[in-house]
Order: C-alpha cells, then structure tokens, then sequence
C-alpha cells in the first residue's frame, strides 16, 4: 500500500502561483508513474499532467505552457508548479501513483486531495 499525502494548495489571486507537493511513502517510487488531477465542483476528474517513470510529461491541453509537473526519486516526491492561474483552475487536485505489474496487475493510488482555489 502506498500513501500519498499532497500539500501547497491555497487561496491566490488570478494570474498568481502555486506549487503543489506530493509525497508517496514508498522506497519504489521511482517505477511509478505519476500524475496530478482535478475535480471542481459538479465536475468529473480530470487529469491534469503525469509524468512518466522515465520523466516524459503530458499535460491537458487546458493547462500547457502554464503548468509543470515533475519529480525528485531521491524524495519520493512529484510536483506541480502552477503559473498564470486562472479561476477555472479551482478544484480540488489529487496525486496520483500509477504502475501496471503486468496486463492483470495494476497498481493506482490516490492521494486524499488539497484544494486551490483562484479568485477574480
């Protein structure tokens, strides 16, 4: 079991930043894949980047060229880092591990959420 606790979230203004933090509790960090997703009220979850075990990135096209995801193995971490935020980046994100042990065999955890909030 892995937990994931996720932290940076806050209230800022629009056009502002933040950096959220997620930090997986295992020493197996490094095969995962990891990404961040966000659910605003009323909303499905979306995905908003992952990051590959290998470091390659994807992002939802909503957020391209303002967000990057990234990660340290050495501290069991990934990141977001938010710029030139926009009111409808407000949800709650969530981390989240992701690694296939095989086609039958998947492992995915979620972290329990920090909300950001963007105002006008």
């Amino acid at each position: 079991q892995v937990q994931l606790v996720e932290s940076g979230g806050g209230l800022v203004q629009t056009g502002g930043s933040l950096r959220l933090s997620c930090a997986a509790s295992t020493s197996a960090f490094s095969i995962y894949a990891m990404g961040w997703y966000r659910q605003a009220p009323g909303k499905q979850r979306e995905l908003v980047a992952t990051i590959t075990n290998r470091g390659t990135t994807n992002y939802a096209d909503s957020v391209k060229g303002r967000f990057t995801i990234s990660r340290d193995n050495a501290k069991n971490t990934v990141f977001l880092q938010m710029n030139s935020l926009k009111p409808e980046d407000t949800a709650v994100y969530y981390c989240n591990a992701h690694f296939a042990w095989s086609e039958d065999i998947i492992s995915d955890y979620w972290g329990q959420g920090t909300q950001v909030t963007v105002s006008s």
